[in-house]
This record gives C-alpha cells, sequence and structure tokens, in this order.
C-alpha cells in the first residue's frame, strides 16, 4: 500500500500563459479546477475545453510525480520546474502508472486516472528543446474530478476512496 503527497499545485488563467503556483484550489466535478485555463463553465456545454476530452481521452485535471522532472535534469540535462511542466498537481511518491482507470483520492477530493499523459510539441514550445524526449513515457497522469472540494499542497495522495467516518454507536443513557 503506497501513500504520496501533493508537493504543489499550478493553475494557469489562460491558455500559453505561465502556470502559477497555488496553495490551494477548488476541485470541481465535471469542470475541472477553478482559475485554470482548462476549467469548463458550466454555461459553455459540451466540446470547450480540456475537462471534456480530447482525442487522448477526458483530463480535467493533470498530475506528475516530482521524481520525472528530476530525472529529466539528471538523465537528460533538461531542467524543469513544477510550474514549466504544465501539469496541475506536482506529487510525490505516487505511482501514477498504476492509477490509470483507478480512483484515488487527494484530500478529500475523489479522482479518476483516465490515462497516461504524454509531453506534447506545445510543452517543449513554451519551455526549452528536449522536454519532449526527457518526459517520453514519464509525463504524468490525466484524470476526472469525481467528487470535489479543496485540494492542498501537502494534502496526502492514496489509492480508492476516501475513509468513510465510522459510525458511532449511541450513547447509553446514564444511569
Amino acid at each position: 500500500m503506497w501513500r504520496g503527497v501533493v508537493v504543489s499545485l499550478h493553475t494557469a488563467p489562460e491558455h500559453g500563459a505561465p502556470t502559477e503556483e497555488r496553495e490551494r484550489v477548488r476541485a470541481v466535478a465535471g469542470r475541472g479546477l477553478e482559475g485554470d485555463r482548462y476549467f469548463r463553465d458550466s454555461a459553455a456545454g459540451p466540446g470547450t475545453g480540456r475537462a471534456v476530452g480530447r482525442s487522448t481521452g477526458i483530463c480535467e485535471v493533470s498530475l506528475i510525480d516530482i521524481a520525472a522532472l528530476l530525472a529529466a535534469e539528471r538523465d537528460h540535462g533538461v531542467p524543469l520546474s513544477p510550474a514549466e511542466c504544465r501539469r496541475n498537481i506536482v506529487c510525490a511518491g505516487v505511482p501514477l502508472a498504476e492509477l490509470a482507470g483507478q480512483d484515488f483520492t487527494i484530500g478529500a477530493v475523489r479522482l479518476r486516472g483516465t490515462g497516461l499523459s504524454e509531453p506534447c510539441a506545445r510543452l517543449e514550445h513554451l519551455t526549452r528543446p528536449g522536454v519532449l524526449r526527457a518526459l517520453l513515457h514519464h509525463g504524468g497522469l490525466r484524470a476526472r474530478i469525481l467528487t470535489g472540494g479543496v485540494m492542498r499542497a501537502g494534502d496526502t495522495v492514496r489509492p480508492g476512496a476516501p475513509a468513510e467516518p465510522v459510525p458511532r454507536a449511541p450513547s447509553a443513557p446514564l444511569r
């Protein structure tokens, strides 16, 4: 059984804009992260933004492990900060490849991995040459938000659904 942690959270206010590190962000089921370029305005309807899918699959939020960023610099000489990788959630200790098709939680937010995320030419264009090669097969995970809430840097990432509170037995009357 593994247990990981959120290292940092990132959103970008519009396409192509630099991502901004955030201490916390509200995750909205079926729409994405408030304040992010791909957040789907419910009034906009289908066909808008990453939240309703691309040819690569539905993606309301994206994750990457900090180990992939460290390996990009160590193994390929390509430094890439957590903000530059353009993923929403940078985590540590999370086996992202195992979460494709699986439910997991970040704090009280429940998500489902929809597929692995490969780096794209746009990422290399926005950062530096070599990023595609350095992150190939280590680009992270795309996910849907099943149950919304607030996510924070430092939150625990766990497999499966959040633990249900244990119901308390009614107290016996005092005599």
